[in-house]
């Protein structure tokens, strides 16, 4: 009789390779392993024979790049989803991705559980088990650092057990940032940072760029075209939203622009501190911002920026499959219907300069906006709006005097 199949959602790192030969140990299971790149820039040469030498029948490398920038990237950008008013949602965006692609597989192959190595400490837990659960709710989830038949509670344990079971590969047992790469960023934690007194050592940690200090002494102009909210060229040069993050990723990194140190409140309860770059990320929030500006009314900005909080939770939360996503979502696409123009800025020792912005739509109005009377705007209109507007505000503070007079 055939064993049953577990997929394992596989990055080739110390973790997952030791899950392979434990899942045959203590489940017998056969083992299917999936590597989803949503352009994590890694070496992938080398990783089938690596998971076959581990015990794993098979591994599967899916390159979803252009999956996760136009259907997961997109809607955060144009929802200006920033979770606790500073972190882009890098890691938080790509795993439901990554278990809709596992599920895929899973199918595929007929397997009848999914594997992850996510800690019981962490947001990516949740975030795969939401996903696997609204996309596959009878398959069996294997969360193996909160299984009772886990004992390693270390890289020493876990290279101890590889060689135990005549796996020896080239993993140190010495500490290193915990990572996480994609299009979109890259997160550092451990080490210095795991004391929020601790100033970061940028030298050692940075990956796709450089600190605004080491940024050159002489700015760099960069123009972003959109159209419906989405980002189409950079500096005239027309590219598929991957290509426009891949470039705007070596502009701010080169300027040092991106770079938020942050201590986060995790969805498990726990406060975590972690470094992120995410360059062409905070340009290209930048730049559709500025470009709202021009085109929402006043209610529609007001509404859209509590709705792009509300969509940040979600993500943040794992969310994503489900209908208040989808509902927020659909909002914020009927918002970006005008959403089309120029954003020109200067790119500066990590700051973002506004440079100008134009759009076919815009709905500043220099007739009605300048100093100088026009025909559009009557300044003695405004004293019949300031009576009405105000009109709460001075019947309550007549009821305050006439008290006050007893």
């Amino acid at each position: 009789m055939a064993k049953e199949k577990v997929i394992l959602a596989y990055s080739g790192g110390l973790d997952t390779t030791a899950i392979i030969p434990w899942l045959k140990e203590n489940f017998d299971y056969e083992v299917i392993c999936v590597c989803v790149d949503c352009g994590q820039a890694e070496e992938l040469d080398g990783l089938e024979e690596r998971a076959k030498f581990c015990g794993a029948e098979k591994l599967y490398i899916l390159d979803v790049t252009d999956e996760f920038a136009d259907e997961y990237i997109v809607p955060c950008v144009q929802a200006h989803a920033v979770y606790e008013n500073k972190y882009l949602l890098g890691t938080s965006m790509a795993r439901p991705l990554i278990a809709k692609k596992l599920v895929e597989i899973a199918r595929k192959e007929g397997a009848a559980a999914i594997c992850h190595g996510a800690t019981g400490k962490g947001n990516d837990q949740i975030r795969f088990e939401l996903g696997i659960k609204a996309l596959a709710p009878d398959l069996k989830i294997i969360a193996a650092w909160r299984n009772d038949k886990w004992t390693m509670d270390s890289r020493e344990s876990e290279i101890a057990y590889c060689k135990a079971h005549g796996i020896d590969l080239p993993f140190s047992a010495d500490s290193s940032y915990s990572r996480d790469r994609n299009l979109w960023h890259i997160s550092h934690e451990g080490l210095e940072l795991e004391d929020p007194a601790n100033e970061p050592n940028f030298d050692h940690l940075l990956v796709l760029g450089v600190t605004p200090q080491k940024a050159p002494e002489e700015g760099e102009y960069v123009t972003i075209a959109f159209e419906k909210g989405v980002p189409v060229s950079v500096n005239g040069e027309k590219m598929k939203v991957s290509d426009v993050i891949r470039k705007l990723n070596e502009l701010g990194g080169k300027h040092g622009i991106g770079i938020v140190d942050i201590v986060e409140n995790r969805v498990v309860g726990m406060k975590s501190r972690g470094v992120y770059e995410t360059p062409g990320g905070t340009i290209l929030y930048e730049a559709h911002q500025q470009l709202e500006e021009l085109i929402l009314d006043r209610e529609t900005t007001k509404t859209k920026l509590d709705m792009g909080n509300l969509f940040a939770q979600i993500v943040y939360e794992g969310k994503w499959f489900t209908p208040l996503r989808e509902a927020v979502q659909a909002f914020i696409e009927s918002t970006q219907k005008y959403v089309t123009g120029e954003v020109k800025f200067k790119l500066y020792k990590g700051n973002i300069i506004k440079a100008g912005e134009t759009s076919p739509y815009s709905l500043y109005n220099e007739s009605i906006a300048s100093f100088t009377t026009g025909e559009l705007y009557n300044h003695k209109d405004a004293e019949g709006f300031i009576n009405l507007f105000g009109l709460a505000s001075k019947v309550r503070g007549m009821k305050h005097k006439e008290l006050e007079g007893k």
